[in-house]
């Protein structure tokens, strides 16, 4: 008998035997497939990631076109294609507008003419600024070619005499402070008021200039010029109150260093742009596109409730103290 239990045992010893190597087989398999589940749960989280990184740089690489269709502007300053006021126009263009053009000298004429052409400008105008009624000239010219209507004025214009934005400030005489002020603030107040029955009729408009840090804090060699953008930085936020109960908004741009024509005849401007390359928060140069960017949000129906406003395109400059 005993022979006999022991002979029974083992087959079952066998078997249990058995069923727990087939368990731990079983374990290891599901281990197995949850580490596989596991690596491919990870490598979707990474490529998911992946995909959304490339889009966020993407996004961030293409810039996008604000929407100007159905709309008119009239652009003053171009001088030439490196001009902050062609790189805004190209923005609008973009974005569906309408253009007209202005110059001020035969010299200018025809870079202005030739890229006015490239946006298929229906105006292109000579004005002085300095003379109240060529700006009336302008507006009425501009009425005739847009319906009677405008929705957007771009002003970036601004001069002072070669002289006065070298040495010292105190020996700028009498005539060409006038004339600093003259061109590159009252300008503004001129060609607002010109415009200002076309943007009404429009159902308002967006207005927008150009300053500079100058306006605000003394900048070697900036000189007069500086006095002319705080006296330009003052207007735009009468100008905004005035026109308000129109829906027309009045904002201007204060750019850091931008390689222009005009920039030339500042003294200096190689150290200005170097010293924001090292002090700025962002450390680097600004470009006229940049400018663009900004300007176009600005005009835009995005910022209906802007005004009396100047935003900064520096890098950050103008929020270091020293």
């Amino acid at each position: 008998m005993r022979g006999g239990r022991g002979n029974l045992q083992r087959p079952r010893a066998h078997a249990r035997k058995a069923e727990l190597a087939v368990a731990a087989a079983d374990r290891l398999q599901g281990r197995g497939r949850c580490r596989g589940e596991d690596q491919r749960r990870s490598e979707r989280k990474k490529s998911g990631a992946a995909q959304a990184s490339q889009g966020s740089r993407e996004t961030v690489n293409s810039p996008a076109v604000a929407d100007f269709s159905g709309k008119r502007g009239l652009v003053l300053g171009v001088a030439n294609k490196r001009s902050i006021a062609w790189a805004i126009a190209k923005r609008l263009a973009d974005g569906g507008a309408r253009l007209a053009f202005t110059y001020q000298g035969e010299r200018i004429e025809g870079n202005v003419r030739e890229l006015a052409s490239t946006v298929d400008a229906p105006l292109v105008t000579a004005c002085d600024v300095r003379s109240d009624a060529d700006c009336a000239r302008v507006a009425s010219e501009v009425g005739e070619v847009f319906g009677g209507e405008l929705d957007l004025l771009v002003h970036s214009v601004a001069f002072a005499a070669a002289e006065d934005l070298e040495g010292r400030f105190t020996d700028t005489p009498r005539e060409r402070f006038w004339m600093a002020l003259d061109v590159s603030a009252y300008s503004l107040v001129a060609t607002a008021r010109a415009a200002e029955p076309l943007m009404e009729a429009a159902g308002g408009g967006s207005i927008l200039t150009m300053t500079y840090l100058g306006g605000k804090r003394a900048v070697p060699h900036y000189n007069v010029m500086g006095v002319a953008k705080a006296a330009l930085d003052s207007s735009v936020h009468y100008l905004a109150w005035d026109l308000g109960q129109k829906n027309i908004r009045v904002n201007a741009i204060s750019a850091g260093p931008v390689r222009t024509l005009s920039a030339r005849s500042i003294a200096g401007f190689p150290t200005m742009e170097a010293i924001v390359e090292e002090r700025a928060p962002l450390r680097r140069h600004i470009t006229a596109d940049d400018v663009g960017a900004a300007a176009a949000y600005l005009l835009s129906d995005e910022a209906r409730n802007v005004t009396g406003t100047t935003l900064y395109v520096d890098s950050g400059y103008h929020a270091m103290g020293m």
